[in-house]
């Protein structure tokens, strides 16, 4: 049994278990089921754990419970575990797992488990007799994510859904590269902006919530700072049906309070939340949106600093933001690096205008490689309605940060996130500013700019143009120690090259074609 969820042992198994269909389905298919019956596996153990204490709490005369009935789902509800019905549970499915009809007895055990808990209606995947595969591959999956074992105590606080969905979706964009079109939102990312919007109580808003990794890492950093569950409200919205049926069993099975609309919508079209005016909002909005229908929403109230563009998306979404942040309100958003500097489609007119209401507080330059299926340079805008300190901006120029996890893709480590957040913190003067800590300008990482400096540079943003360049030392010996290692590797790779030349030449040769 696996029972350290999040460890290499768990992914592995999760990932033989995707591996199991990908004969039959493809990538963006195959997640699905497969954390389909994560939920149906997860919700089944956290019931059964429940069913085994209830059996010895009622028969305890000393304990509230005691002489009731624990076929009583109340019961189950007032622990905050769901009922789930003979026919859903693991047990059952496993023991059902070689027969033909195995789809739909899943199936039927997912609308038991959506009638007989009303949260949960409409939001679990059904579609396991749609899928177009044998029922033995079904029956294979069964088996092997019964490998998994979790029990509230040591899972309740793990994100099961959403690391084991933002693994899945890392692994479909490492081997679709950029045609998978999933831009999901890496861990590095996440905790940067979460360490530096510091979320302890209120309404937290994620208007591309995706499968809600943002809202749980916040949790976390609540919980960790002395909050409890139910300190903050969750609003977000998500365009993908299938991706905000994953945001909402995540934040169900946490037991958090949310409300992610009535379905699923486009959040610059169909704005599901109008009237909050929330206290913060994360979000890693599409990259460079084109033709997003900017005209079915022309003039509308959220448009306060200019009209965006048809043409590109970013300041739509930046807008959108700044609309539902309450006056005292702090952002942090993920954007291209465009829309630091871009002059097109009236977005410098509309950057400027925020600038000058002075609602930009720090800005981030991410490095290259965070995001593992797209190449496009990205950066970090924090926003505040309430800086303290006023006409300022603090830029941070993190390029240099993190670590290669492998050649495609780099990771920040605990040192690097918190190296950002406490700059930012010292900087802001904010509760979370290490003792004693007291900021200063660093070349080359950050700068505390004025609202002059920005307007000298043309209300550009980029953290570059205003942090300057580090001082580096002179070293003759690491110089020469560099050139000899690749000139070294440039010999060898042209000695291959030859040799290479030499067998096609001999391979074309022996079929009658001489070069």
């Amino acid at each position: 049994m696996v029972k350290n969820v999040g460890d290499k042992a768990f992914f592995d198994t999760l990932w033989d278990s995707a591996v199991a269909l990908r004969g039959a389905l493809q990538p963006s298919e195959y997640k699905h089921p497969v954390l389909g019956l994560l939920f149906i596996k997860y919700v089944s153990d956290s019931f059964t754990e429940l069913q085994v204490n209830l059996k010895e709490w009622v028969a305890d005369a000393n304990h509230d419970y005691y002489g009731m009935d624990i076929n009583d789902p109340d019961l189950y509800e007032a622990e905050n575990v769901f009922w789930v019905p003979e026919e859903a549970r693991w047990d059952f499915l496993v023991g059902s797992a070689k027969q033909t009809n195995i789809a739909k007895l899943l199936d039927e055990a997912v609308k038991a488990i959506e009638d007989n808990n009303s949260q949960l209606k409409g939001m679990l995947y059904r579609g396991f007799g749609l899928l177009k595969i044998p029922s033995s591959k079904l029956g294979e999956l069964i088996d092997l994510l019964g490998k998994l074992t979790f029990n509230s105590k040591e899972h309740r606080s793990a994100d099961v859904l959403g690391q084991a969905y933002e693994f899945f979706l890392g692994k479909f964009a490492l081997a679709e590269g950029a045609s998978a079109g999933a831009f999901y939102t890496p861990e590095s990312i996440v905790s940067t902006i979460v360490e530096v919007i510091a979320p302890t109580k209120g309404q937290l808003y994620e208007p591309a919530i995706g499968s809600g990794g943002m809202v749980v890492c916040s949790e976390k950093f609540m919980e960790r700072n002395g909050g409890e569950r139910g300190d903050i409200s969750v609003y977000g919205q998500e365009y993908t049906h299938t991706t905000w049926k994953m945001a909402a069993m995540n934040l169900t099975i946490r037991g958090l309070d949310f409300d992610l609309g009535k379905e699923n919508a486009d959040t610059l079209l169909n704005d599901l939340h109008k009237d909050l005016r929330a206290d913060y909002i994360m979000a890693n909005p599409p990259f460079n949106q084109e033709k997003w229908g900017a005209a079915k929403v022309a003039g509308d109230v959220r448009w306060k600093w200019g009209q965006p563009s048809d043409s590109n998306a970013n300041y739509a979404w930046i807008q959108h933001m700044l609309y539902h942040l309450n006056e005292t309100g702090r952002a942090g958003v993920v954007m291209a690096n465009g829309a630091m500097t871009s002059t097109a489609n009236n977005e410098d007119a509309i950057r400027k205008a925020i600038i000058e209401d002075d609602l930009v507080e720090c800005m981030v330059a991410l490095p290259p490689k965070l995001f593992i299926n797209t190449q496009i340079p990205s950066c970090i805008f924090f926003f505040n309605k309430n800086k303290k300190r006023k006409g300022e901006t603090l830029f941070i120029d993190a390029r240099h940060l993190g670590r290669l996890e492998s050649r495609a893709q780099l990771v920040f480590d605990e040192e690097h996130i918190m190296e950002i957040a406490n700059t930012y913190h010292a900087w802001a003067k904010t509760d979370f500013a290490e003792k004693d800590s007291k900021y200063v300008d660093i070349a080359g990482f950050c700068k505390s700019g004025k609202l002059e400096d920005i307007e000298k540079a043309g209300f550009v943003l980029s953290p570059g143009r205003y942090v300057g360049a580090a001082e580096v030392e002179e070293d003759e010996a690491s110089y020469q120690e560099d050139m000899a290692t690749l000139t070294g590797q440039l010999s060898e790779q042209i000695k291959k090259s030859v040799s290479l030349d030499e067998q096609i030449k001999a391979s074309l040769a022996e079929v009658g074609y001489d070069i």
